[in-house]
């Protein structure tokens, strides 16, 4: 089976809960983008946590965005995800080389640095929601656990992992999102506290060959969990000849006109997917045009 999500619940709905495995998704951002293995781990988790933060979306047009603006070498990394869990991602920097951390594992924390997370939930009302927290430490998890306490108020608790080859292809990926329901009794939560304080790491559960469901029964197997969907996640991107038409047309008249007086065909490369798409001058004449009629029309 390629990668999933499930959503559960536990302890009579005081507790609701995702988990993924995600190895194939990263592995095509890893080969599409030609991912250095450190970028690979941080684009790799921040796209492991958005299809799971996609699958909460209530809407089937809602898109989530998560972005990260840093000072980091990579400078930043953007996901996008649907309410399916098709999710795509890219880095500005996909090629960083660091040395390991102290503890000799990929290290995310310092490719990225300090900066801002962005979380952007296009809900088709007049304008998103917008919640924004500083980086705690980088490391992505902890800094989503921290965006859902303080900007969404939800305690909750977040376990991304990216685990790399030897040949650096992706091994394991997958995580999971536990959070608390307001109403949550200090027992349920003295009981998941002790759990997460035990539990391996997501790469170490994956790769001992559990699956999301056992991940987590490890952790709410004694508090009543309840499987109550299973939905497929995959890499995708919706991009298409007709968005990136409509894209230029939004640049306005006066930027097509400089193109057309280039007289050089343009060539646009989608940052998701690297498919290039190809605009003759008789095409950006035709978008000239189209960009008249929608001035004349908002006039």
């Amino acid at each position: 089976m390629g990668d999933y999500i499930i959503k559960a619940t536990a302890a009579n709905a005081q507790i609701r809960a995702f988990a993924v495995t995600s190895r194939e998704l990263v592995e095509r951002a890893r080969s599409i983008h030609e991912l250095s293995p450190v970028i690979t781990a941080g684009l790799g988790r921040l796209l492991t946590a958005g299809a799971m933060m996609g699958s909460m979306l209530k809407g089937e047009n809602d898109v989530l965005t998560l972005q990260i603006h840093c000072d980091g070498p990579v400078r930043g990394l953007a996901v996008t995800a649907d309410s399916k869990a098709n999710v795509k991602g890219t880095a500005l920097e996909p090629q960083v080389m660091i040395p390991p951390n102290a503890l000799g594992k990929l290290d995310v924390g310092g490719a990225v640095g300090n900066g801002i997370l962005s979380v952007i939930k296009d809900m088709g009302l007049k304008e998103p929601y917008v919640g924004q927290t500083q980086l705690q430490t980088g490391e992505i998890a902890e800094d989503l656990t921290y965006y859902f306490a303080t900007s969404e108020q939800t305690p909750s608790a977040v376990g991304l992992g990216v685990l790399m080859e030897k040949d650096n292809t992706v091994k394991q990926a997958g995580g999971f999102i536990i959070q608390l329901m307001p109403f949550a009794d200090d027992d349920t939560i003295h009981v998941l506290e002790e759990k997460l304080k035990t539990m391996d790491s997501v790469t170490k559960i994956l790769d001992d060959g559990n699956t999301p469901e056992q991940m987590l029964s490890l952790l709410l197997g004694d508090l009543g969990l309840e499987i109550t969907d299973t939905i497929p996640a995959q890499y995708y991107c919706d991009c298409s000849r007709e968005r990136v038409e409509r894209a230029i047309i939004s640049i306005g008249k006066k930027d097509i006109q400089e193109m057309i007086e280039e007289d050089k065909p343009v060539e646009v490369r989608c940052q998701f997917c690297d498919k290039i798409y190809h605009f003759t001058i008789e095409d950006l004449k035709s978008m000239l045009v189209q960009c008249s009629e929608i001035t004349k029309t908002n006039a």
